[in-house]
């Protein structure tokens, strides 16, 4: 999958699961049933256990499917980014902006979205490569931000992550993002291993993104 390619399954899937885990299974079966609850671009964060592990085992496991991109977040530094790229993550996130990071995902062609609080910060992530900004963390900056900052740069793509949920995606969208991050709002009954309600909760995201982008037609 190419780096355009990667965006664009990103936009098409309109939500990001940021998938965390207190193990490598709970963290793996939480990726699956967002995937089952048609939200199909998983970011597995490095603060779960095994995470390269995770993303090599889902990569495999959807690779017949276009539509699913696993990515890898919360990466700090350019040798855990280097650890995800091989392990077959298509794209990687960041709580900030790494220039190094930035570098080598350049280097392997892999998107890089990098969180951004500032029109400086985005100018020099832009700068280094950056097609997608990461708004964080969301529930601080608002959907005021991506309003002040798409005035004087109408073309970044912005996608918050921290704050995001169910109840005010639809305002999120409205002020223009590319797609969103939602964490525990959206994962959080694998907290009790209760997957079921987590692909449930994925499909009411999903149903609410189809009637969002139907109001925007």
């Amino acid at each position: 999958m190419q780096k355009s390619e990667t965006i664009q399954a990103i936009a098409k899937s309109g939500v990001v699961a940021v998938v965390r885990g207190d193990s490598k299974k709970q963290a793996y079966q939480t990726a699956k049933a967002c995937v089952m609850g048609d939200i199909k671009a998983i970011e597995m964060t490095f603060t779960a256990p095994a995470a390269d592990q995770n993303i090599t085992e889902l990569q495999q496991e959807y690779q017949a499917d276009a539509d699913v991109v696993i990515g890898a977040g919360t990466v700090l530094d350019v040798t855990t980014a280097r650890i995800a790229i091989l392990a077959g993550a298509k794209f990687i996130v960041s709580p900030a902006f790494d220039q190094a990071t930035a570098l080598l995902c350049n280097e392997y062609q892999i998107p890089y979205i990098p969180g951004c609080m500032t029109l400086t910060e985005i100018q020099t992530a832009m700068k280094y490569g950056a097609e997608v900004i990461k708004a964080f963390p969301g529930s601080v900056l608002g959907t005021k931000f991506v309003h002040a900052i798409k005035a004087p740069l109408p073309q970044v793509n912005i996608m918050p992550t921290g704050g995001v949920n169910l109840e005010n995606m639809k305002d999120w969208f409205a002020a223009g993002v590319v797609a969103i991050g939602a964490g525990s709002d959206l994962t959080g009954a694998a907290k009790n291993n209760d997957f079921a309600a987590v692909t449930k909760k994925a499909q009411a995201y999903h149903q609410e993104l189809l009637r969002i982008r139907k109001i925007e037609e």
